[in-house]
C-alpha cells in the first residue's frame, strides 16, 4: 500500500523490491568498507552512507549527490517530500531499494533505529585556505579516531557557530556513517577540510604552520604545567585588540582518545589551555570539553 500511495505522487522514482541481501545492486551498503567506499585513488569515484532521514536530507540540503537509497518498507510514506526532492533536482534515474526491517538488519547488522540509508557520491575537499576563509575561529581534530566523538564535535560546532573545522591526516572520516549519523547531518552544514589531505607527516610540523600563516592562535587543549585557563583565553579573546595579547583568530586543537595531543603539537602550539577540573578528574571526553571550549569561547 505505501508504495503504490508513493507511486502516485511521484510517477518516475524508481522503487525496487529486493528479493534477497545478496542483491549485487546494494553492494555498496554491505559488501564495501569505510576505506574502500572512500576509495582515497579516486576521491571523485568515491561514495558514503547517509543513514537516517534526517541526515539524508540534511545531505540532499547540501546539494550531495544521491546514486541510490535503500528503505525499509515502513518508512517510504514519510518520506515522499524526500523522494520529491531527489526526482525534481537529480532526475528519474535514482533507484530506491525497498526491504524489510528483517532484510535491513541483515544487510547492515543491527537494527536501524531509522529505516533509511542513501549512498551518495563524495566530493572533492576544499583547501584549508578556501575552508578558513573570512573564520575567527576554527577546530582542529587531531588523530580521533572514534567516529562518536568525531561526530558528536561536528555537532557541537555546528550548533556553537564555529566557522570551520579541519581534520588531521590520522583522524577519523566526518563522513563515516556513524560519525555523519551522530553529528545529525551538521557535517553537510559547517565547512571543513582534511589539513594535510592524506600526508600523515604534513601534521603537526607543516600544518601548525600554515595555520599561523593564515593568521591564527593556535591553542592546544591540554593539561601542561603551563597551560593557561579556559577562562584566560576567553579573557584574551575579549579584550581590547590593541592589547599585546589579544587573539584575533582562533584555531582550537583537541586530542585522540586517551593519549590527548601529541608533544609534538603541544610543542609547536602558540597557547595550553586547560578546563579547570574537579573532584580529582583530570579530564573531560574530547566530545564534551570540545563543547565546553566551543561555548566559552563563542561571542555571545
Amino acid at each position: 500500500m505505501y508504495l503504490k500511495a508513493i507511486r502516485r505522487k511521484i510517477d518516475h522514482m524508481q522503487f525496487i523490491h529486493l528479493d534477497s541481501i545478496d542483491d549485487e545492486r546494494v553492494s555498496a551498503y554491505t559488501n564495501l568498507t569505510e576505506i574502500q567506499l572512500r576509495n582515497k585513488l579516486e576521491p571523485s569515484k568515491g561514495l558514503f552512507i547517509a543513514e537516517s532521514p534526517k541526515v539524508i536530507d540534511r545531505a540532499l540540503t547540501a546539494d550531495r549527490e544521491p546514486i541510490s537509497l535503500l528503505v525499509e518498507e515502513p518508512w517510504i510514506g514519510g518520506m515522499s517530500e524526500t523522494f520529491a526532492r531527489i526526482d525534481q533536482r537529480w532526475g528519474t534515474d535514482i533507484p530506491v531499494y525497498v526491504a524489510s526491517p528483517e532484510q535491513l538488519k541483515q544487510l547492515t547488522g543491527y537494527r536501524l533505529h531509522r529505516g533509511a540509508l542513501a549512498a551518495m557520491k563524495r566530493w572533492p575537499l576544499p583547501s584549508v585556505e578556501e575552508v578558513c576563509r573570512g573564520a575567527r575561529r576554527i577546530a582542529v581534530m587531531e588523530n580521533i579516531v572514534d567516529h562518536t566523538n568525531v561526530g558528536a564535535l561536528m555537532r557541537s560546532a555546528a550548533a556553537l557557530n564555529v566557522d570551520a573545522v579541519l581534520v588531521t591526516p590520522s583522524c577519523g572520516d566526518p563522513l563515516y556513517r556513524r560519525a555523519a549519523r551522530v553529528s545529525m547531518g551538521t557535517v553537510f552544514q559547517i565547512p571543513w577540510t582534511r589539513i594535510g589531505g592524506d600526508d600523515k607527516h604534513y601534521w603537526p610540523f607543516t600544518g601548525m604552520q600554515e595555520l599561523r600563516d593564515l593568521g591564527f592562535t593556535t591553542v592546544a587543549m591540554a593539561l601542561e604545567d603551563d597551560s593557561i585557563s579556559l577562562e584566560e583565553l576567553v579573557r584574551r579573546l575579549n579584550n581590547d585588540n590593541g592589547e599585546k595579547d589579544h587573539i584575533d583568530k582562533l584555531a582550537l586543537i583537541f586530542g585522540t582518545e586517551g593519549d590527548g595531543l601529541s608533544h609534538h603539537t603541544i610543542s609547536r602550539a602558540d597557547l595550553t589551555v586547560k578546563i579547570p577540573m574537579s573532584h580529582g578528574v583530570d579530564s573531560l571526553n574530547v566530545a564534551a570539553s570540545s563543547a565546553v571550549a566551543f561555548y566559552s569561547t563563542a561571542v555571545h
